[in-house]
């Protein structure tokens, strides 16, 4: 069986679908493929390509080093006692000193540094992180001459097929590159957040690779690396890697002092299936079918219904939900966009305005407490600011984990970020205060049913005594 790893964060020591979704532009002039013809094409090199990139790929050490420091104890066991430490790999995309990386190469780190290969190492503070794309943004500081970058470049100009090469410093062991080809495009990963899409490539990615840069053959930034599936922990051929383009959206936000606002519409989308397009009187399986319409939302606003099925946007192919997402992502707010829609077999085109997503219902989070299966979750009202922020796709609704804390009873339960608890004992919630209040009331035994994942789970919960 294949997992996901997520190939940061060599720890050092530890303490308790497809094409159109980066479709070519139209405009791009298209280059014939030729097999080497002479002994000199033979001898082409990617070196050039390393040299000019290679300066602009860095180390990322994080360390978690604890609070309010006992003076005794560190006298007597010194900085190595309970320091989390990792290792992973870092851009520079802007000469006075921006550095992209993966948020799970620093996350819950206190002391970031900054390695070169020339030996030099300089402290690193966050601008931005962004947890749902995995993208961490840096600033070190300025040097009387600029930094060396790697530009970014437009992904959506990827080809399955292309050359990439990978920069980062696996193991531990020093800069190393490896070379290969896009070997898909728009890819999703289990578990993942639907507006989570990736390139796919074979180039040899491993621990300590994370945050490392995914170039094409004119040195340009096309990609950070990210994780890989793999059997045993070491590459297995399929690395993936975030878009430029998103790396984009998220440094525009740092470098503006904000956050990453998404585009929201109201409206949810699913993949069609064999027995769904028959239903729908389809002849193909491409597209974005809506799940559900919420009333008073963009969607509702420009028309669209349920079994909807968007194929185009702004004229560019939809052949999976993911690809609208990710279209809708890198539109922005306020995009009047053009949508081609599949309705009782005719072709519409309808014209939409993604906006900020908004919190209709105030989240009120609350921490459960007590000595119940549920305690340590925090959990809050749903809105589509909240489903929005968890990557949750559902109708907004209800009340949702926030976070689970480690060792809790409500770990021990099985309970994760995420999940929306609709009933328990019988019970459907709506909102946290009604949820505290019942449980607050007690019970032998806790008959729950969640939704995770578009998956409703039912189970009986207990704690021992």
């Amino acid at each position: 069986m294949r997992v996901r790893i997520w190939v940061a964060a060599a720890a050092l020591a530890a303490v308790a679908g497809a094409g159109p979704l980066f479709a070519q532009d139209a405009g791009t002039p298209t280059v014939e493929r030729q097999v080497p013809q002479t002994n000199e094409q033979i001898q082409l090199s990617f070196a050039p390509l390393v040299r000019k990139a290679s300066p602009a790929v860095v180390n990322v050490y994080a360390r978690q080093l604890p609070e309010n420091r006992d003076t005794t104890y560190w006298q007597q066991f010194g900085n190595s006692a309970r320091v989390r430490q990792s290792l992973g790999s870092g851009v520079i995309i802007d000469p006075s000193g921006i550095v992209v990386t993966n948020l799970h190469v620093i996350e819950d780190a206190n002391d970031i540094r900054i390695a070169f290969a020339d030996g030099r190492e300089v402290p690193a503070e966050v601008l931005l992180t962004e947890e749902l794309f995995d993208i961490a943004i840096l600033r070190i500081p300025a040097m009387a001459t600029p930094y060396p970058v790697v530009p970014l470049t437009d992904s959506d100009l990827l080809a399955v097929g292309d050359l990439v090469l990978a920069i980062g410093n696996p193991f531990g062991v020093g800069q190393t590159v490896t070379s290969g080809i896009v070997s898909g495009l728009g890819r999703t990963l289990a578990g993942g957040d639907e507006t989570q899409v990736f390139i796919q490539t074979d180039a040899a990615i491993n621990p300590g690779n994370s945050g490392g840069a995914l170039i094409d053959v004119f040195g340009n930034l096309i990609g950070i690396n990210t994780a890989i599936f793999s059997r045993g922990g070491g590459s297995d051929g399929i690395g993936f890697a975030i878009p430029s383009n998103v790396v984009r959206i998220v440094l525009e936000a740092a470098l503006n002092g904000g956050k990453v606002k998404r585009p929201w519409i109201g409206a949810g989308f699913g993949s069609l299936n064999f027995e769904t397009a028959q239903e729908l009187g389809l002849a193909q399986l491409n597209g974005a079918r809506v799940t559900f319409v919420l009333d008073d939302g963009p969607a509702a606003a420009a028309g669209l219904v349920v079994d909807d099925v968007v194929v185009t946007f702004d004229g560019t192919a939809i052949d999976h939900p993911t690809g609208l997402v990710y279209r809708l992502l890198i539109s922005g707010i306020g995009h009047e966009a053009k949508l081609g829609v599949i309705r009782a077999g005719e072709l519409l085109e309808l014209t939409i305005m993604a906006v900020e997503a908004l919190e209709t219902t105030p989240r009120d989070e609350a921490v459960i407490a007590g000595r119940t299966p549920f305690t340590g979750a925090r959990v809050a009202n749903l809105s589509p600011a909240v489903a929005q922020e968890l990557g949750y796709a559902g109708i907004p609704t209800g009340v949702i984990v926030l976070s689970v804390a480690p060792s809790s009873f409500a770990s021990s339960s099985g309970l994760d970020r995420g999940d929306v608890i609709v009933a328990i004992n019988g019970t459907t919630i709506e909102t946290t205060a009604q949820l505290v209040e019942l449980i607050a009331a007690g019970a032998n035994a806790w008959q729950t049913e969640i939704i995770r994942s578009g998956r409703t789970l039912r189970s009986t919960l207990s704690i021992g005594r």
